[in-house]
């Protein structure tokens, strides 16, 4: 088994020059983010919060896709557990990511512009949506995701460093608790940050279909994160084709339940057809939108879908991390369309380019801290978890070795 969990050395260079150059990327970022501050506020919070939401998004996916390996175990989690744990780790960086929107509240939410001329709520929504409780919730959501990052890599590294079960089977028993837990927090998050851009408007579907594009996303980043690594051991000998295939599949079912989350939503409105709730669509489906829209039930749902139907796509390291590419990048216009309409005239939505491409810089630009912060976690351990319980079986299954 230590042949195959012995990191080759050139993994560790290929990290570090990739690195430096996300290193790069996220000052260039930052630097052209500070001035879109000073220039364009009022386009700049919401491209923030695009970028900010895709990356928390991946990082809060980490959490939830490391629980769930440990609740139902797999041969699949071997080769993406330690991208996952890692990821789950910038829950950290992304703390400190979220002070620009704290202090950007007035122009992001409507409802908090108006508690800046009253000491009431916003909007028929008081006292849930008020400055200081939604800061207060913000404080709580990130100390619960930081608590349960800290938990699941200080348990894991605890199990590499012991034969003994015991850590392992810690983490077995926290995951149905720590999945709820999680559900609950990116549910609320979700509501405060993306669905209070529009404060008249509620759907109970919107958070779920969030954290399904989330997981979905991370799934995809995880993909090409194991396809990066795949080109030198450990991961060469893990990265078989069956276990790519299952990852593969699980990417699939999360096009397939984002799909229904979304259609359920929109088929719930439509039929309702109230005058509260048809507004949220019609301005996102007018000046434009209305094409962002149908490329993302086309883009984002048949195209991935009928690509990942074929076994072989899912079986070949190139293919599959394209199709993972391309879903993230979906996801990110998907993103757009549910953030910056928010800020368009109601009685002429159209498309604003200007924060479309702040939106783009300011992801890239995040986006750079985000792997700079990701490399440094990833390379701190093996790329392999130790002395797992299920680990010399995970191995043997599908032509994987355990010598």
């Amino acid at each position: 088994m230590s042949k195959i969990l012995t990191a080759d050395s050139e993994v560790t260079e290929r990290l570090d020059q990739f690195q430096i150059r996300a290193l790069f990327v996220g000052a260039a970022g930052m630097v052209f983010g500070l001035a879109a501050w000073a220039l364009w506020p009022a386009d700049f919070f919401p491209s923030y919060l695009v970028g900010f939401m895709f990356w928390l998004g991946i990082s809060l996916g980490g959490v939830g896709l490391t629980l769930l390996h440990h609740l139902v175990g797999g041969s699949w989690g071997l080769v993406i557990r330690r991208p996952l744990e890692s990821g789950a780790m910038n829950v950290l960086p992304m703390a400190v990511l979220f002070v620009p929107i704290a202090l950007g509240l007035q122009s992001l939410y409507p409802w908090a512009q108006a508690a800046s001329t009253s000491h009431e709520g916003a909007l028929g929504h008081s006292p849930y949506l008020t400055v200081s409780f939604f800061l207060i919730r913000a404080a709580l959501y990130f100390v619960i995701w930081i608590a349960m990052a800290l938990i699941l890599n200080s348990l894991s590294s605890r199990q590499d460093s012991s034969s003994d079960p015991t850590p392992s089977r810690w983490l077995q028993a926290l995951a149905g608790p720590g999945i709820v837990l999680l559900f609950l927090g990116g549910t609320f998050s979700a509501i405060d940050w993306g669905m209070s851009l529009d404060p008249k408007w509620t759907s109970t579907i919107y958070g779920v279909m969030l954290i399904v594009g989330d997981a979905l996303a991370t799934m995809a980043m995880m993909i090409v994160v194991a396809g990066f690594l795949a080109a030198n051991k450990p991961m060469a000998e893990i990265a078989t084709p069956g276990r790519l295939n299952d990852l593969g599949n699980l990417m699939l079912a999360f096009v397939m339940l984002w799909a229904y989350m979304s259609f359920c939503q929109f088929l719930i409105i439509w039929s309702g057809n109230l005058t509260e709730e048809i507004p949220w669509y019609l301005r996102r489906t007018r000046g434009g939108w209305q094409w962002v829209a149908l490329g993302l039930i086309v883009f984002n749902f048949f195209l991935p879908f009928f690509v990942l139907l074929f076994r072989e796509n899912k079986r070949e390291t190139t293919r599959i991390s394209r199709v993972a590419l391309w879903i993230l990048f979906v996801h990110w216009i998907e993103l757009v369309w549910l953030v910056v309409p928010a800020a368009t005239d109601p009685a002429a939505p159209r498309i604003l380019w200007l924060q479309v491409f702040l939106s783009a810089v300011l992801t890239v630009g995040i986006g750079g801290i985000w792997i700079a912060f990701y490399i440094h976690w990833l390379k701190r351990r093996p790329l392999v978890p130790l002395h797992d319980p299920n680990l010399i079986e995970a191995l043997e299954h599908d032509g994987g070795r355990s010598t």
